[in-house]
This record gives structure tokens, sequence and C-alpha cells, in this order.
């Protein structure tokens, strides 16, 4: 199955946060990772106020289930110094599922599509960059056509 992980980073050395996650992404069981977007400074969406991001997109291919490869993610977060407090506030890493193929889940602890990811920028361009035309199984547009509707509301 081949999945879409955002990767955001607002605290420390922002690079070298992204860079780890990456590379433990990369060493967890049952996951490949084929492709990463390039990294895009961007400002904060909602939250208190907070330092300018460094997001990405990561391609993974994996068999993991959505579940178990949100718990690895989750994981990877702790071990990078992640820490839950304020919502959408400052963070060392924040990996979230994207895409998994045309896969939906809706639950209390995942969501697949991510929710948001038709509301931002950072999250749709670094996706175009690896695939414009992966499809959003709900929205059923692409990548680019969900990027192209955003700027054009702008």
């Amino acid at each position: 199955m081949i999945a879409y992980i955002a990767l955001g980073s607002n605290l420390g050395d922002r690079e070298g946060n992204l860079r780890a996650a990456l590379r433990l992404i990369g060493e967890l069981p049952s996951v490949s990772l084929t492709r990463v977007s390039s990294f895009h400074k961007t400002k904060p969406v909602g939250g208190p106020p907070q330092g300018d991001y460094l997001n990405a997109v990561a391609e993974i291919e994996t068999a993991l289930p959505p579940h178990e490869l949100l718990e690895c993610l989750q994981q990877i977060e702790a071990s990078l110094g992640r820490t839950r407090g304020v919502r959408w506030g400052p963070r060392t890493i924040d990996l979230d599922i994207l895409l998994m193929n045309d896969v939906v889940v809706e639950g209390p602890t995942l969501v697949i599509p991510h929710p948001r990811m038709h509301e931002r920028d950072f999250v749709l361009r670094p996706l175009c960059e690896l695939a414009p035309d992966a499809r959003h199984p709900k929205l059923h547009r692409t990548a680019a056509e969900l990027l192209a509707a955003l700027e054009r509301e702008s």
C-alpha cells in the first residue's frame, strides 16, 4: 500500500527533526521510504503565536494497517521529543497520515484521508511534488485539483 505522510517541525533544529523522522520512518518494519518532497518553510496556521514551520511529505510503501502505522508514527514523535499540550501549538515534530491508497478510516483516534489536508497549502504543495495525481477518496479530486482550488480561494 502507498501512503503519504506529512511532516512538520517548528521547534529546535527543524531540518534536523525532519531528517531524523524520515530516517526513523525508513527503519520501521514493513515500511519502505520511497520518496520525499523538498522542505517548505511555512507560516503557522491556527494555535498560539509561534515560529515558522518546515514541512514536507514522504511517500512510503507499507504493509502496516492504518492504526499500526499511526502508532509507529506517534512513537517516532515521542522519541523526537514531541509533547502534546496546546492544540496546534509549536512542536518538535508532527507526523500525519494524509492518504493510504483509497482507504477511508473515520474513528476517534484516526481519520484517513486527513480531514483538513484539502485546506492546507503546506500539505498540498509538497504532496503535489510527489503525487499530483493522488486521489482524495472522499472528495474524488486529485492533489493537484485540490491545490488549484485552494489557490483560487486565496
